[in-house]
């Protein structure tokens, strides 16, 4: 797994980590071109960044999820971090869904700048259902959808938690290839929890949804903690 982590203060653990994972095709890197870290750094934030990708294989077959868990996830938390998000842009978004489908427990939140949220097959289903709730009623059986059935299971965890145990923020550009599902999902949380700007599928997009996450999630939650 390649990683990158930039410590707010190097002689102690800040209050609140994100770690981040980037999309197909990209690497921890492009998160510091792209001014992720410098937006941090402006803003004067107590906040830990983890940068985290595998290589191709083992994200296609999930090894990533056992290894974020046990060498990212669970080190933070042993360490004393006391608000710990999980995100990324596009399928790095899908990929924190599916640890936090296993393990939301370990989180307080998760950024989801851009994601991909599953073939037009399954966002058609819903948006026939006529949401995101009215789908999810209509499998009574949770069964229904076995876990190898990536993408619905996804929607039925999305469904499911609860929004006082994990925190959802929702990124998105209005002319993201993806938005079919970026709108049903934003149609399920609050309003304030969500944020568009103008834009496609791409890291200037993905840069500003940042920095609003900085402004309307962050700063107001490291306020918040005792």
């Amino acid at each position: 797994m390649n990683r990158i982590f930039l410590a707010a203060d190097a002689t102690r653990v800040a209050p609140l980590r994100v770690v981040l994972i980037p999309g197909a095709y990209s690497t921890p890197a492009d998160f510091l071109r792209e001014g992720f870290a410098s937006a941090v750094e402006q803003r004067r934030l107590p906040v830990d960044l983890e940068l985290v990708a595998a290589d191709l294989p083992h994200l296609l077959d999930r090894s990533l999820l056992g290894t974020l868990h046990e060498n990212v996830i669970r080190p933070a938390r042993a360490a004393g971090v006391r608000s710990l998000w999980l995100g990324g842009v596009s399928l790095g978004s899908f990929i924190s869904l599916l640890y936090a489908a296993r393990h939301r427990r370990e989180l307080d939140g998760l950024c989801l700048l851009a994601p991909y949220l599953g073939n037009r097959g399954v966002t058609g289903e819903i948006v026939r259902a006529g949401g995101l709730r009215s789908w999810s009623a209509t499998i009574a059986d949770p069964v229904a959808v076995p876990p190898t059935d990536e993408e619905r299971s996804t929607w039925r965890f999305l469904d499911a938690v609860p929004r006082e145990e994990l925190r959802l923020f929702l990124g998105f550009a209005r002319g993201d290839r993806f938005i079919e599902g970026q709108r049903l999902l934003a149609e399920a949380l609050p309003a304030e929890d969500t944020s568009s700007v103008d834009g496609l599928h791409d890291w200037p997009a993905w840069s500003a949804l940042w920095a609003g996450f900085l402004d309307r999630i962050v700063a107001p939650t490291l306020a918040s903690l005792p």
